[in-house]
């Protein structure tokens, strides 16, 4: 029997890449993908994800699962925070994108290094970060920063400069911490595209991270 997962994203760029990712990492699956570019760009303008959002982004799930799927991963770590508000709704397994990324980190080392594009998800990471290690029994630091700048590139078709400004800060940030990681999705590629061997700490990003959790739970 073919097992079914939605992705839900905030942006249509980010499905050529997880269906990439889930053609290796689940073949055996069957994959379909659900794009509302309104939920990240209400919540930048609210500066948080807010009650509306949350019951659009539960609505979407919803609607996942009527359409047949039998999970649900959701690629926005900005909408991150909702999907607790999801779990107590539905039966069907729902993956938040950071959260294995969350617990690979925070297993590295006491100073975690959070590098983010949007402030809205910026801070969302930083606290699942703390909550994770807590939940793990570990002290933790969170060094963080912003890329200003970079999500306006990217949105702006300009990937060369987004890639640019997301390398220049990893690098800064890279000495402060015991390991990195990179809060958005949509940033993997830029890790992709760094030799390992400049790598001074480990660095994570979060697309293959989850669905190798999603392979290793279902």
């Amino acid at each position: 029997m073919t097992r079914t997962l939605a992705l839900i994203h905030t942006s249509p760029m980010l499905v050529p890449a997880f269906g990439t990712l889930c053609a290796r990492i689940l073949p055996e699956w069957k994959i379909f993908h659900m794009v509302d570019e309104s939920l990240i760009r209400n919540t930048i303008a609210s500066g948080r994800l807010d009650k509306p959002t949350t019951r659009r982004l539960v609505a979407q799930i919803q609607s996942a699962f009527e359409a047949g799927a039998e999970a649900v991963l959701v690629t926005c770590s900005s909408i991150g925070p909702g999907i607790p508000v999801a779990r107590q709704l539905f039966d069907g397994p729902i993956f938040r994108i950071d959260e294995a990324m969350a617990a690979q980190a925070v297993s590295i080392g006491r100073r975690v290094g959070v590098l983010a594009t949007l402030s809205t998800t910026l801070e969302p990471t930083i606290q699942l970060i703390r909550g994770t290690a807590a939940a793990q029994g570990h002290d933790c630091e969170v060094i963080s920063d912003c890329c200003e700048g970079a999500f306006e590139a990217v949105l702006r078709g300009d990937t060369e400069t987004h890639d640019q400004l997301v390398r220049a800060s990893l690098d800064t940030l890279m000495p402060q911490a015991d390991t990195v990681v990179l809060a958005q999705g949509s940033m993997a590629r830029v890790l992709a595209a760094i030799p390992p061997e400049m790598l001074s700490v480990p660095v994570y990003s979060s697309p293959e991270l989850a669905l190798q959790q999603i392979r290793a739970a279902l």
